[in-house]
């Protein structure tokens, strides 16, 4: 237990100086960039003496070097700052806090449909290995990651919203009135803890096109590396050998086989998770799902400073925090990994 303690300290004494770097980054980025926040937030034509007073209360006509210090001690005391735009002054934490839930909502769904379909495909795909079904499974494999998930997402709304009216093709909700009552800010798991049938139905009907374009996007990562596990633990002398005392063969794949083929599946399944908290930027404008990726590519079209810097900030701290723990759960499975 000594040994997972510092390989714990140690992870995370690695992740303070990768989050320095990357604030670091961002927030002279951000500057050199061309455009000027304050005249994305006033109407045209104002005068420059008050463009020049905006500037001087945002605090945007200090050097660099001063905005840099002092936002740096504002994010060691978690304060992310207010918006330029389109509200000003309104806190960047708090919108942080009302996006998150629909992107991980999101996230928690694609990733269920990528490790479902994936890993049955990869088990699959090595049972048959060099059959028509392996090298078709293979090839999708190959095809459905190589697809840009934006178009994916439009051809699905294209066949399901369009041409056949079964799903909606945008939002969380119809109305702003289905929504259910806020307990968790999950719309699925609120309907459930507020037996709200109606609202249940309407915001799985939202959540199955953004979930199935990103979930079927990820499937191909697990459906070759389940592949690429389960036929080296297939090889191995105690599959033989519980093939030989009769166990059904059912069992010996899914009980036996894929137990032990599922350490890696399940670091992946990790990792992609936390990129899936940070990268569904795409999937979440094709279908103006109104979680943080939205709400990035919106404020980066407005200049905003504090919401961007906060917004890649907060998404840092996830996928480091999301690796950590799959990190840790794969060190205890796996006690080699601590040395």
């Amino acid at each position: 237990m000594r040994s997972l303690r510092v390989y714990i300290i140690t992870r995370i004494l690695l992740t303070i100086p990768m989050l320095f770097i990357l604030v670091t980054l961002v927030f002279f980025i951000m500057r050199v960039l061309p455009g000027d926040p304050v005249k994305a937030i006033i109407r045209p034509g104002a005068p420059q003496e008050y463009i020049d007073e905006i500037r001087h209360t945002l605090g945007l006509d200090r050097p660099l070097l001063v905005q840099y210090v002092d936002y740096l001690g504002d994010l060691v005391r978690l304060d992310l700052g207010t918006t330029l735009a389109p509200v000003r002054g309104r806190s960047v934490l708090q919108d942080l806090k009302d996006k998150f839930p629909a992107t991980l909502e999101l996230s928690l769904a694609a990733i269920l449909v990528a490790s479902l379909v994936g890993i049955f495909t990869g088990v699959q795909s090595a049972y048959h290995r060099r059959s028509t079904l392996d090298y078709g499974l293979r090839l999708y494999s190959i095809v459905i990651y190589t697809i840009p998930v934006f178009w994916l997402g439009l051809m699905l709304q294209l066949i399901f919203s369009v041409k056949l009216g079964w799903l909606p093709v945008y939002g969380r909700v119809d109305t702003l009135d289905m929504a259910p009552r806020t307990i968790t800010g999950l719309y699925v798991v609120d309907s459930i803890l507020t037996r709200n049938k109606e609202s249940l139905i309407n915001s799985l009907q939202h959540l199955i096109l953004p979930a199935l374009t990103l979930g079927l996007y990820l499937s191909g990562v697990f459906t070759r590396l389940t592949r690429s596990n389960m036929l080296d633990v297939l090889r191995q002398d105690f599959i033989t050998a519980a093939r030989a005392r009769g166990i059904a063969e059912r069992a010996v794949i899914y009980r036996h086989a894929l137990k032990n083929a599922f350490i890696p599946v399940l670091t992946m399944m990790g990792l992609q998770f936390a990129l899936l908290l940070a990268g569904a930027v795409l999937t979440e404008s094709t279908f103006t799902w109104p979680g943080l990726g939205r709400l990035l590519v919106e404020r980066i079209e407005y200049r905003d400073f504090p919401t961007v810097q906060g917004a890649v900030v907060f998404f840092a701290l996830l996928v480091s925090l999301v690796s950590l723990i799959v990190d840790i759960i794969y060190a205890y499975l796996d006690p080699r990994i601590r040395y």
